[in-house]
């Protein structure tokens, strides 16, 4: 396979498309019906996990909460799967179960933060809010509707009149704080009666009395935007890890336009949620949705033994964000290791695991590239720094799958708003296109 055979538009195109899902996917139940809505534009079949489904050749998804995993079965399958692991979620702050609050005239809202945002970057920003609403429908019975508003929401800083200080070191109380202002008025208002009226699809808004559940977050509301001398860097919300689902959704469909894998091999996309809290949920990595999925595609081709041969000859790439090198903090970075813009996207490695890469995914990953037509450049933390994790050693635990870890370098990752160059976010799609491809 040539270099001609990853697909992805140019650079520019491909940030201005990625900007386009993020607007999209401002919570990872939008990001998942997203996903969903190019899989289905492209053919991909919708199912219903709780009906029968069998592993007939063509494209399928699944969407559970706030995840999903679709799949291509080529006309001639082999045991095995091409898979490619993200996540839907980003760090925010989460509604409360009792969200009105406020006081001298403001109107609040109240949040717990979600994952391990960098608190600071989501101050004085226009933010709107979005997820799922539980609801109780006219029937008695009860369905869920997406929700999404525009910029209503912000987190106002304290003016450096009254803390001289701020400028030597901000410290956020996080329930002090952190409670953004939405209305003005001197009750508290009813934030969940404002997002009933945002409700989206049949039936149109809801009264705040049939709002039965709620898992609604936060999300920086200004769109994503080419920046730079060159136009050469992309800022936006949730490209950790939205610029994995996105570059994985638009290479899937690519390869199964293309006829699916030269090795025969079942491709696989699996955008879980709940990354960025551990992953400990029936929609999250540790969870069992891609277990379960694998299994019953296995099941209709042969059962338990098929199984296991199958999971023997399979590979994932967990693709997640990564840190480019800070030019104001290098120290913090390993010294020979400096991962660079515009040079490629990352191959992750830690001698504890942290990461999944081994010597072998590392090898999968540099012919995918090769085959790709793109550099790649690898990532390991300083010694002295430590080193998160992803759904890697998740996924290669849970399953004996062979996995390496890889993904979008970025500076300020965790920050309401990020930023990545444009050529590296392209490369990646070309990659992972040539990885289903292989």
């Amino acid at each position: 396979m040539t270099s001609s055979t990853a697909t992805a538009p140019d650079p520019a195109a491909h940030a201005e498309d990625l900007g386009a899902f993020v607007a999209a996917s401002p919570s990872s139940f939008h990001a998942a019906a997203e996903a969903a809505r190019r899989l289905e534009a492209a053919g991909f079949r919708r199912l219903d996990e709780a009906e029968p489904f069998g592993a007939e050749p063509g494209g399928a998804f699944l969407v559970r909460d706030g995840a999903l995993i679709a799949w291509h079965v080529p006309e001639e399958a082999r045991p095995g799967f091409r898979i490619l692991g993200a996540h839907t979620d980003s760090p925010s702050f989460k509604l409360k179960p009792r969200p009105s609050t406020g006081r001298f005239g403001w109107r609040q809202a109240g949040v717990e933060v979600y994952g391990g945002a960098l608190l600071n970057s989501w101050l004085d920003r226009e933010l709107r809010m979005a997820g799922r609403l539980v609801v109780r429908e006219a029937d008695g019975g009860t369905g869920e509707r997406l929700v999404s508003t525009g910029p209503v929401a912000r987190i106002p800083q304290l003016a450096i009149h009254l803390d001289r200080s701020a400028n030597e070191g901000l410290t956020l109380d996080r329930q002090a704080h952190t409670q953004p202002i939405w209305d003005t008025g001197e009750d508290e208002g009813d934030v969940l009666a404002f997002l009933g009226r945002h409700a989206e699809g049949p039936g149109g808004p809801v009264e705040a009395s049939a709002i039965l559940g709620h898992d609604v977050v936060l999300a920086d509301a200004q769109p994503a935007r080419l920046f730079g001398a060159q136009g050469q860097f992309l800022a936006s919300g949730r490209l950790d890890n939205l610029s994995s689902v996105h570059a994985g959704t638009q290479a899937l469909i690519r390869a199964a336009e293309a006829g699916g894998s030269a090795s025969g091999r079942t491709l696989v996309l699996a955008a879980f949620d709940h990354e960025e809290i551990g992953s400990g949920t029936r929609s999250g990595a540790a969870g069992p949705i891609l277990e379960d999925v694998l299994v019953r595609l296995d099941a209709a081709r042969g059962g338990a033994e098929e199984h296991r041969r199958a999971l023997a000859a399979s590979v994932c790439l967990s693709s997640d964000a990564g840190h480019l090198v800070h030019p104001n903090y290098p120290g913090h970075h390993d010294p020979v290791n400096r991962p660079s813009p515009g040079r490629g996207p990352l191959l992750k490695i830690n001698a504890n695991q942290r990461y999944a890469t081994d010597a072998v995914g590392a090898a999968e990953w540099a012919l995918a590239c090769e085959d790709a037509g793109v550099p790649y450049q690898e990532f390991v933390s300083n010694n002295d720094v430590p080193c998160g994790s992803t759904i890697g050693p998740i996924t290669a635990t849970r399953l004996g799958i062979r996995t390496v870890d890889v993904g979008l370098g970025l500076l300020s990752m965790h920050s309401a708003r990020e930023m990545c160059h444009i050529d590296d976010a392209a490369a990646l799609g070309r990659a992972v296109e040539a990885f289903y491809r292989r």
